[in-house]
Formats: structure tokens, sequence, C-alpha cells
């Protein structure tokens, strides 16, 4: 088989692991291509175990990453939220902890991470690696990588659990969000929030959004109502699924903003707003006919 071949069916799997420990989609594709290079410069008869040999490859790629991009996020203006990226370009999500991994909720928390307790604690949480194997993966012995995940899982225990609805039952609640919203019904807009409601907002400054998060449901009411009043009249939406949860596209002319909607069984539990241009270019959401 071709090399760019045996590659290319792997290429999926590398950027959802690429993902998971970047939360960027600009980086995960840089990395994965990188991967590629050195695949393509590599004699594929040493190579005994290619699934393994590109999973340490991406791991490392996206480890110096990581490093360089904690300085750079610190320059960041207001909120740093993962790019959104379509449910179905995640790879296989059939377990819970999968689906779980690429949330925005979890990206957010795994933000908390040092870069190798993310990367132990993804390999064992979303692609089921046992601990002898992520020691092969990052060059560390099986002691240390149980350590690491130990402490990654300490740093996450104070997440706090969320009932997600069915899918038919999220779009049903993100339809019922938007018509209070833009109608201004404060009280339809009350019996759709948790009381702990969070909004966070990621522009990187280029709109005129709140810098630091938006907590509790009266503050967030005022928020959203305020923001509608103020948008302009050819705003159009569309209901979306990213990261494995349901989201609303705001289009203006062009694709301007994505919301995700954490659940919390019935209730709208956190909605995480992304407006970087550029964590929106990879993504094609069709405004409603």
């Amino acid at each position: 088989m071709a090399p760019v071949i045996e590659f290319e069916a792997r290429r999926g799997r590398l950027f959802g692991l690429a993902y998971r420990l970047l939360g960027s989609v600009e980086e995960a594709e840089d990395a994965v291509q990188d991967a590629y290079l050195r695949w393509d410069r590599t004699d594929r008869a040493t190579i005994e175990h290619p699934d393994a040999w590109l999973t340490k490859v991406v791991t490392n790629l996206c480890l110096t990453r990581l490093t360089a991009a904690r300085a750079t996020r610190e320059q960041y203006i207001g909120e740093w939220l993962p790019a959104p990226v379509p449910t179905d370009q995640l790879g296989p999500l059939e377990t819970v902890e999968q689906r779980d991994s690429v949330s925005f909720a979890m990206l957010a928390l795994l933000e908390r991470l040092t870069p190798p307790e993310r990367a132990v604690f993804v390999l064992r949480e979303a692609f089921g690696y046992g601990h002898r194997d992520i020691a092969e993966v990052m060059g560390l012995s099986e002691a240390n990588c149980r350590q690491l995940h130990r402490r990654a899982a300490k740093h996450l225990a104070d997440r706090k659990p969320r009932f997600q609805p069915a899918r038919e039952t999220r779009e049903r609640l993100a339809a019922r969000f938007l018509s209070a919203a833009q109608s201004g019904d404060l009280r339809a807009l009350e019996d759709l929030l948790a009381a702990d409601v969070t909004s966070w907002a990621d522009s990187n400054g280029r709109l005129p959004m709140a810098r630091r998060p938006v907590i509790g449901r009266d503050r967030v009411v005022r928020y959203f109502t305020g923001a509608w009043r103020k948008a302009p009249g050819n705003l159009e939406f569309t209901c979306t699924e990213v990261n494995g949860g349901t989201a609303i596209a705001v289009h203006a002319g062009g694709l301007l903003a994505v919301l995700a909607l954490e659940f919390d069984g019935e209730a709208i539990a956190a909605v995480r707003i992304v407006a970087n241009p550029a964590k929106l270019s990879h993504l094609r959401v069709p405004a409603s006919p």
C-alpha cells in the first residue's frame, strides 16, 4: 500500500487525537501534517506498528505545541475557547467518555492540566490506552504515567455532572432559547436557564462581547437580551451539531459566531460563544434558507 494511502486511512483518528490535545483546528491539522512528513521520510520497513508509531509522533508534536501555546494564550484578549468542530469530523464517539472528551466543557477543563497530564488523560480516557502503552507513547515509566493520570483526574474532579438530554430535546430547547432572546421574553428566557448558568465569549477582542464570564441567570438574561437589541437585523440562525453537542450558528453574510450550549436536563447550564474569525474559517454551516 502506498505511504500516502496508509497515512490517509489514519488521518481522521490522528486529527481527533491532536484536536483533543490542542483545542485548535489549525494547530491540530498542522501537527497531523508534520506527522505525515515524518512518516513519508521514514523507511516503513522499520515501523513495526504504524498506529502506535503515528500516535507517538502526533502526541509529541502536540506536547511541543502545547508548551508554546501557553505563552501565546496569555496574550489573548478575553476568554480563550476551543475552536468548534463538526461532530462527524471527530472520529468514533461511541461511548460517553469519547463524546465527553470533545465537549467544550471538557476541553476547557483540560486547559488546567500540564501538557503531559493532558496527553496521558486523553490517551487513557478518550482512546482507551493502557498505562503501559501510554508509557511507550510518552517515553516515560508506567508508574509516572499512572501518577500523571491521577493528578489529571484530581484536577478535573470538581466538574459538576450534567444530565445530557437526547438530541431532539436539545434542539427544541435551543429553538426556544433563540425565540425568547430575540423577542426579549425575559420570563421565557429565565425558565430555560439554570440558576447557575454561565456564558463565555471568545472573539479575541474582535467584537464587543463580555471579556469575562457572565454568571447567574439574571445576569445572563440581561446580557443576551441586551445583545440582541443591539444586533443587526440581518442575522440568520441555524441549529447545528459541534463537539458532540447542540449549537446555534449565527450568520450575517458569513458565519459570525457559534453558540455552543451545555444542558442539564431541561435547563441550559452554559453558553460558550466562539466569534473569533480565525476559529470559524474551517466551518461550513449553511444559513437557513
